[in-house]
C-alpha cells in the first residue's frame, strides 16, 4: 500500500495504491476484506461512509433470517436440491445458485465461529424452520438483530487484523479505462476534500439503491451507490424485481411476524391526524376474512401479486389505496379491530389454532403481542414509540433489490477487476427464500475473495493517464458548479424519491412509468443548475443526489421496456392492465392486471447505461451446471 499525492488541475489530491479497494461496512463487505486477506491478499483497504451506517448493521425484523443447507433433523437435502429451490425464484442463473447453496454451510459456520449464537440444540444440530419459498427448515434466526450480529462478529475479525478502513468516505466516481477497473475518485466528508484510490480490483457491497424510494424500510443513512457503477459501464440485471412490503415510516422496520398475528388496527387518518377512520371495513364485509388476511400478512409479509386474490397482498393494496388519497396509515395495538373483542371462532383454522397454541385467545393486540413476542414492543418503546400509548405509522416500503448490477459465478460484473457483492448484486430472481440475502450476501463475498487472491493479485499503475486524469477532472467539477446561496438539494432529493415511490414503485403503469421517465431525464440534464448547496457539509448530498437519479432512470427505463414487450404483473411488481382481470370487483380500474405465467422465468433482462441512454437485452438463464465431480479429478 502507497500513498502518495497526484496533481489535478493544479491541486494536490491524496492517493493511495493498493491490490483491493472494499466499498461498504455491511455484512458483506466485512467478509470480502476478512477472506481477502485470510486467503494472502493482505494489500487491501475498505472504504464506508459511515461505519456504523448501512442496512447490515441497522435494519432487521421480528426474526430477521439467515437461510442455509439443512443442519438438523432428518429431513434430506443437499446442494443440488437448495440449488434448484434458489433457480426455481425465476431468472436466476444456475451457476450462481449452485454457488449460493454449496457455500452456505461454510459462510454459516464461519460466523458461528466468529461467534454469532445461531441456535443449536443439544446435541449440536443447528435447528432450523421454513421461511418464504422454503420447502425444507433451511432458515435460522439469532433474532430481529440477525444481521447486526453478523456485522458485528465480521467488523471484530477485521479489525483483528488490522485492515485499513477509510471512513466517512463516499466513492463518487469508479475509474474505468478500456473495460478495467483502475480505481475510485472518493470525497472525504470530514472536509469535502478528493482522495484518489487506485487499485487492481474494487469489492462494490455498498447494498441496494435504497435513496431511491421516499416509502422504504432501508434505515436512513443507507442510499446505495448503483447509479455511478451504472455510469461506469456496470450492467445491470433484473432491476424491475423488488420486495415490498409494509413498515414503519420511523422507525422503519418491517412489521411482519407477530405484529400482525396479533390482529392490529388499521386505522388511517387526514394529514393532521385527524378523521380517523378502520378504512379495512370499507373493503371487507366479513369479519372474520378481514382478520384472518391480517393475520396471514404475518407469514406473507412481502406484497405478492399472486397473493391478492386469495392471500393478504389486499392488505398492501388498501393500505398504498390509503396513502394514495394523502392520508396516513396507522397500526393501533391498544383495541381490536371494529373495538370490539375479537371472536376467535370466526378464523381460519390456521390462524385460530396458531393463537390457541400461543395461548393468545385473549385481550387487544397489545396484550397478545406482549404474551408472544415482548421484545417487538420494546424495539419500538426503545425507538420512542410506546404502543401502549400511540399507534404506528406505516407505509408500502421498498425493501430489497431482487437485481441489481449483474454478475458471474465469481461475483466479478462486465468491467475487469470490479466485483459486486451483498444486495449490490443481482444474484436473485422474481422469488427468493426468505433470509436468503444474508446468505448470498456471505457467499458472494467469499466468492471475489477467492478469485481474486488467485487470479488478480500484484500492485497497481500508480500513474494516471490522460483519460483517468480528464474523469477526475469532470467528477471533481460539480462541487463548484453546485455551490449557490440558495440551497435545494434537500427539496430535489424528497421530490424525486417520493416520484420514484408513487410511478415506479410496487403499483406500475406504462403512462406513469414514462412520466417519470421523462422528469428524471430533465433533472439530469439541468443538474447543476437546479441543484444547489449553500452550505458545503452538503456536498455529499449533491454527488448523492446525482447517483440516485441517474439510478432512477436506468431502473424505470427497465420497468418501460419490461412493461412494453409483454411483461406482466409477477413478484412484488402489479403492472396495471386494463384487459386484464380485477380480483375484487370493489377495486378501483387502477388494480386490473393480468398475473405473468412464468414464460420469462428463463430470460433475463439486462441494460446498459452509455451516454445517458439505456440498451437492452434479454437472455436465457444459465442452467444449473451437471455434476462433474469425479473425486480423483477435482
Amino acid at each position: 500500500m502507497k500513498d502518495y499525492t497526484v496533481s489535478i488541475n493544479g491541486a494536490s489530491l491524496r492517493a493511495c495504491a493498493l491490490n483491493t479497494v472494499v466499498v461498504g461496512t455491511g455484512a458483506a463487505g466485512y467478509n470480502a476484506a476478512d477472506r481477502l486477506y485470510q486467503y494472502g491478499q493482505t494489500d487491501i483497504a475498505m472504504v464506508t461512509e459511515g461505519i456504523n451506517a448501512g442496512t447490515s448493521r441497522n435494519t432487521g425484523s421480528d426474526k430477521q433470517t439467515y437461510y442455509k443447507l439443512t443442519l438438523s433433523g432428518g429431513d434430506p437435502d443437499s446442494v443440488r436440491e437448495m440449488a434448484e429451490t434458489l433457480f426455481q425464484g425465476q431468472c436466476v442463473d444456475g451457476d450462481i445458485a449452485l454457488c449460493e447453496a454449496a457455500l452456505s454451510s461454510q459462510g454459516f459456520l464461519r460466523l458461528v465461529e466468529l461467534g454469532v449464537p445461531f441456535p443449536r440444540n443439544r446435541y449440536g444440530e443447528y435447528i432450523g424452520y421454513k421461511t418464504d419459498h422454503d420447502p425444507r427448515r433451511r432458515a435460522t434466526s439469532v433474532g430481529p438483530y440477525t444481521s447486526r450480529m453478523m456485522t458485528e462478529a465480521l467488523q471484530k475479525s477485521v479489525e483483528a487484523k488490522g485492515i485499513r478502513v477509510f471512513d466517512h468516505m463516499q466513492a463518487v466516481r469508479v475509474l474505468v479505462e478500456d473495460g478495467t477497473c483502475r480505481g475510485l475518485l472518493c470525497l472525504d466528508k470530514t472536509d469535502n476534500s478528493f482522495v484518489v484510490l487506485l487499485c487492481r480490483n474494487v469489492v462494490f457491497a455498498t447494498g441496494g439503491p435504497a435513496g431511491i424510494y421516499a416509502d422504504s424500510v432501508y434505515p436512513h443513512g443507507h442510499y446505495g451507490a448503483t447509479g455511478i457503477a451504472f455510469e461506469a459501464g456496470v450492467t445491470g440485471r433484473n432491476l424491475t424485481e423488488w420486495q415490498y412490503g409494509l413498515a414503519s415510516t420511523a422507525p422503519r422496520w418491517n412489521v411482519s411476524g407477530t405484529y400482525m398475528q396479533v390482529l392490529p388496527r388499521f386505522v388511517s387518518t387526514d394529514a393532521e391526524g385527524g378523521d380517523e377512520r378502520e378504512f379495512l371495513f370499507d373493503f371487507f364485509t366479513d369479519t372474520g376474512a378481514l382478520l384472518d388476511r391480517v393475520f396471514l400478512k404475518g407469514y406473507q409479509w412481502p406484497f405478492d401479486v399472486r397473493k391478492v386474490k386469495d392471500g393478504s397482498s389486499i392488505i398492501d393494496i388498501l393500505v398504498y389505496m390509503e396513502t394514495c388519497k394523502g392520508r396516513r396509515v396507522f397500526l393501533d395495538f391498544r383495541d381490536n379491530p371494529g373495538k370490539a373483542p375479537v371472536d376467535f371462532s370466526l378464523l381460519s383454522d390456521e390462524a385460530r389454532e396458531y393463537l390457541e397454541k400461543a395461548g393468545a385467545c385473549f385481550g387487544t393486540p397489545l396484550d397478545r403481542l406482549l404474551h408472544m413476542n415482548s421484545p417487538a414492543v420494546d424495539f419500538y418503546r426503545d425507538k420512542g414509540v410506546d404502543l401502549a400509548t400511540e399507534p404506528l405509522e406505516i407505509a408500502l416500503c421498498a425493501q430489497h433489490n431482487n437485481g441489481g448490477l449483474a454478475v458471474d459465478c465469481w461475483w466479478q460484473t462486465n468491467v475487469s477487476g470490479f466485483f459486486a457483492a451483498g444486495e449490490a448484486a443481482a444474484s436473485h430472481g422474481v422469488y427468493r427464500p426468505g433470509g436468503s440475502a444474508l446468505n448470498a450476501g456471505q457467499v458472494g463475498s467469499t466468492r471475489c475473495a477467492q478469485y481474486i487472491a488467485a487470479r488478480c493479485t500484484g500492485e497497481p499503475e500508480t500513474e494516471l493517464s490522460a483519460g483517468l486524469t480528464g474523469q477526475i477532472q469532470a467528477a471533481m467539477a460539480m462541487a463548484d458548479a453546485v455551490r449557490g446561496e440558495n440551497e435545494t438539494v434537500q427539496d430535489c432529493w424528497d421530490k424525486a424519491a417520493t416520484r420514484m415511490s408513487q410511478l415506479g414503485g410496487p403499483i406500475r403503469s406504462r403512462e406513469a412509468i414514462a412520466t417519470a421517465i421523462t422528469e428524471v431525464r430533465r433533472e439530469l440534464e439541468d443538474f447543476e443548475a437546479a441543484v444547489k448547496i449553500a452550505d458545503s457539509r452538503h456536498l455529499w448530498k449533491a454527488y448523492r443526489l446525482r447517483d440516485i437519479l441517474i439510478c432512477q432512470l436506468v431502473y424505470l427505463e427497465a420497468m418501460a421496456e419490461y412493461s412494453s414487450t409483454g411483461g406482466k404483473s409477477r413478484g412484488s411488481a402489479l403492472y396495471t392492465d386494463m384487459d386484464g382481470e380485477k380480483p375484487y370487483p370493489s377495486l378501483p380500474d387502477t388494480f386490473t392486471f393480468a398475473l405473468d405465467d412464468g414464460g420469462r422465468g428463463d430470460q433475463l433482462q439486462e441494460v446498459d447505461y452509455q451516454g445517458g441512454q439505456c440498451r437492452f437485452t434479454w437472455r436465457k438463464v444459465r442452467p444449473i451446471p451437471e455434476d462433474d465431480d469425479f473425486f480423483e479429478n477435482v
